[in-house]
């Protein structure tokens, strides 16, 4: 019979909030513990991913807050953004009450996990009193020259019929609805993010407890390069042409110059030929592929020649200027000099394309360069027979009086040189490009700008913030922003001169709203600042951040940014959001990501009808390591109904046993006393360092280990065991163990109680068991005390008298101790 996980977890939840355990107060002195989950989109229901989240939270939030750390676990909601909208056009649904009915269904099923959420301190970024704090931090960004307009090539979605970051968007499409992305031209508002870069960049350093792979991924997303911008001149109409390249000791080696589709150059150089209609097809195709596809390896590079040519200005050599997709405008000038002989993309283009490779950088041990021409150049047919571009280092050749230099002396001395002729200028290049945050949308925070004809652009001035959303917009999905077509909100004037303006129709990136969200949280009701500086100098950073790896650039970039901006303001005192990062697995089911398409959804609130909160919390922590993905099992999760079935019964037998002092007790208490501060400090150790699955296998170990020992009778040992085993648990099973502590006479309530510290002088063992083969078969078990030396134990095993009857009177060839108690005699 099953416990009664129902009425115990209703019980439990009630008086939690009633008494407002988990209300977080800061204590100036007191040590603190800022434990944040990513909050989620408010879609109408929560599922396994979030379950798997916001549980692995809560047990390492209880867990420091049981050691004494004053804890701030707050919540809210990522409420703006296009699901709300989509809602609007297919269902004739008001945006904000589709949302808010959505917030409440959400907030309901969290609760029901008994999740230690602060709820006093929610925020739901779609209501005025937190996105005026987003329009107050762009006007301070707009002052300092970080918040700017500008007309660019955009990412367009012409199903959300708005624009998107270029990290938004995943394998050409849309990151959210994945209809292919087009190029579009629009006047937008960027964030100068790229006046971070250096630090954003150097400041990684810091983050020793985020996975390196999330480091890795932020590092070459900024991507900073130090080379050399070279001016080539383009030959029809001498107009400069800057190309970026790392390798300035190649430069005597460049063939052909290569420009980016979407380069302003491409246009001028094709117009009125006789092949424009190709090659603007070409590029157009070009400017639709993802610009991970454009430039991953192993994938076929394609171009055409564009008609003109550039003049290198190293040797006057006239080289043709072809456009191919394989460059990108974002990165360096938008065009490369193609030196294929130490480039592989460049040597594979040549090949397909027929184009000369010129060989500049001899590779050591290579006297002669194979199947070349006196100057070093192949001719148009390739009869040099390398099979692949050498791009490391050697000596100069065909690099005029740079010849015979290494090539590394050479690449500074040619750079020096090319400067000192006015031929180029060394730099530093950055991946990293301004953050676009328009968006042609309703349900988002309105961009606080107003256009006057007679004063330009202006700031809405602050004691006018916030710039509500009208609560009716002609919401259809078509024709750009709804609120462009509301004359109401449109239509006001200069805030600076008095006559007729108009307002910013675009809306802010949802992801402006939780790039600061977790400084919110720490004064959520504060009036006059986004945050009380007080507070945030109290609580911040984040101590332990969760979330999905799918964040790595986007939020956590970002979050990092408004960090470093507001710091500059003076309302911070800190460099980095977060200290620490887990990024949890996804939760699979029949090996496919759970969706609604594919028809493996587990709902959450069935499998807590079915079997209770703390089972559901306790499987999916017990599954798996938090970092791998998380395969559902129906089967598995009635394994924890039983074992939570078992400590159930095991407190019914050991309830009656007053605990007493522990001095003095038999072998059988006294091994049982090791196993369970043994089992404390498995737990506590495995907490640190995330091992949840193995933390939950020790507990089942000393449920075991209880369970064999009161079989002998009940003993205080087994209630200290018993008390300590309930402490162990309670992050992961709450209820469940909050109702047996209650049960066990405990007055104080569990989550209240302190965690248990394991004793180190009960670890050691007193005597061990070894196992004895003879010639690999098991033939006695002998109990030793424990210490031993390995001559000692062999003694022992040979004066076994299994041991010396097995060998009748023969001397054993050998006698292997293995560190597993196990111990071989070779006879």
């Amino acid at each position: 019979m099953s416990y009664p996980f129902a009425e115990i977890e209703k019980k439990w939840q009630r008086r939690w909030e009633e008494a407002g355990v988990f209300r977080a107060t800061a204590e100036p002195g007191a040590k603190k513990f800022y434990l944040l989950e990513m909050f989620p989109y408010p879609s109408g229901r929560i599922h396994m991913g979030h379950v798997r989240n916001y549980t692995i939270g809560d047990v390492l939030a209880r867990y420091r807050m049981a050691q004494g750390c004053r804890l701030l676990h707050p919540m809210g909601f990522d409420a703006f953004g296009q699901p709300a909208e989509n809602a609007a056009i297919k269902k004739g649904v008001d945006p904000a009450e589709w949302t808010m009915d959505c917030v409440r269904q959400m907030r309901v099923e969290l609760k029901r996990l008994g999740i230690s959420y602060d709820w006093d301190r929610e925020v739901v970024t779609c209501q005025p009193d937190y996105y005026r704090w987003n329009q107050w931090i762009f006007l301070k960004m707009f002052e300092k020259g970080l918040a700017y307009r500008a007309k660019a090539p955009v990412n367009w979605c012409p199903s959300c019929q708005t624009t998107l970051a270029n990290e938004e968007v995943v394998q050409e499409g849309c990151w959210r609805c994945h209809t292919p992305v087009e190029p579009k031209q629009l006047e937008q508002w960027f964030l100068k993010i790229t006046a971070y870069s250096e630090e954003l960049l150097e400041d990684l350093k810091q983050l020793a407890d985020w996975p390196e792979r999330v480091v890795t991924m932020q590092r070459n997303w900024i991507g900073r390069s130090e080379g050399v911008e070279i001016w080539f001149t383009v030959k029809e109409t001498g107009e400069r042409l800057p190309v970026f390249t790392t390798r300035p000791d190649t430069i005597f080696g460049a063939t052909y110059v290569v420009v980016a589709p979407e380069h302003p150059l491409a246009e001028k150089l094709i117009r009125g030929r006789p092949e424009e209609t190709k090659i603007r097809a070409f590029i157009q195709q070009a400017i639709r592929q993802s610009k991970q596809d454009r430039t991953a390896e192993g994938v076929k590079k394609e171009g055409v020649f564009t008609g003109g040519y550039a003049v290198n200005p190293v040797n006057g050599e006239t080289i043709p200027i072809w456009v191919a997709d394989y460059v990108l405008m974002e990165y360096g000038t938008g065009a490369i000099m193609a030196v294929p002989a130490h480039d592989q993309r460049d040597f594979l283009f040549a090949r397909e394309h027929q184009l000369p490779i010129r060989v500049v950088i001899q590779p050591p041990q290579e006297k002669t360069q194979r199947g070349q021409t006196p100057e070093g150049q192949t001719p148009a047919g390739n009869s040099l027979n390398w099979k692949e571009a050498f791009e490391g280092e050697g000596a100069q050749i065909n690099s005029a009086q740079f010849d015979g230099l290494p090539s590394v002396e050479g690449k500074s001395k040619i750079a020096a040189w090319m400067e000192e002729k006015e031929m180029g200028k060394r730099v530093v290049q950055w991946r990293l490009r301004d953050w676009l945050i328009s968006r042609q949308r309703y349900w988002g925070t309105p961009i606080p700008m107003i256009y006057c004809g007679v004063c330009g652009v202006v700031p809405v001035p602050e004691n006018q913030l916030p710039v509500t959303l009208p609560p009716k917009a002609p919401i259809t999905g078509e024709g750009g922003s709804p609120l462009a077509k509301v004359k109401e909100f449109v239509d006001v004037p200069c805030p600076r001169c008095r006559k007729p303006a108009r307002r910013e129709t675009d809306t802010m990136a949802t992801f402006f709203d939780s790039s600061w969200y977790c400084l919110r949280f720490c004064a959520p009701k504060e009036t006059r600042l986004p945050f009380d500086p007080k507070e945030t100098a109290y609580w911040m950073p984040v101590d332990q951040y969760i979330g999905g790896i799918e964040h790595a650039i986007l939020h956590l970039l970002y979050s990092r940014f408004f960090t470093k901006f507001l710091r500059d303001q003076g309302l911070l005192k800190l460099d980095e959001p977060f200290s620490r990062l887990l990024t949890q697995g996804m939760v699979l089911k029949d090996g496919e990501v759970m969706s609604k398409s594919r028809g493996n959804v587990v709902d959450p609130d069935g499998v807590i009808a079915r079997s209770g909160a703390d089972a559901l919390r306790m499987f999916i922590l017990f599954a798996a390591p938090p970092e791998d993905q998380l395969e559902w099992n129906d089967n598995a999760i009635e394994g924890i109904n039983r074992f939570l079935n078992k400590v159930w019964d095991l407190v019914e037998n050991v309830a009656a046993v007053r605990p007493e002092p522990i001095e003095g007790r038999t072998d059988r208490e006294s091994e049982l006393r090791r196993l369970t501060h043994a089992a404390i400090k498995r737990v506590t150790d495995d907490l640190e360092s995330f091992k949840l699955n193995t933390a939950i296998s020790a507990l089942m170990e000393l449920r075991n280990a209880i369970e064999k020992n009161i079989a002998g009778g009940i003993s205080p040992a087994a209630r200290e065991a018993m008390e300590a085993l309930l402490q162990l648990l309670s992050p992961f099973a709450p209820h469940f163990s909050e109702e047996l502590w209650e049960r066990l006479g405990q007055k104080q309530w569990l989550c209240r109680s302190r965690w248990p510290v394991y004793d180190a002088n009960l670890l050691a063992q007193k005597e061990v068991t070894l196992i004895i083969q003879v010639n690999g078969k098991v033939r006695s078990r002998l109990t030793v005390p424990a210490g031993l030396s390995a001559d000692e134990l062999k003694k022992k095993v040979l004066a076994d008298p299994a041991v010396t009857r097995w060998l009748d009177g023969k001397t054993p060839r050998d006698v292997i101790v293995v560190p597993n108690r196990l111990v071989n005699v070779v006879a």
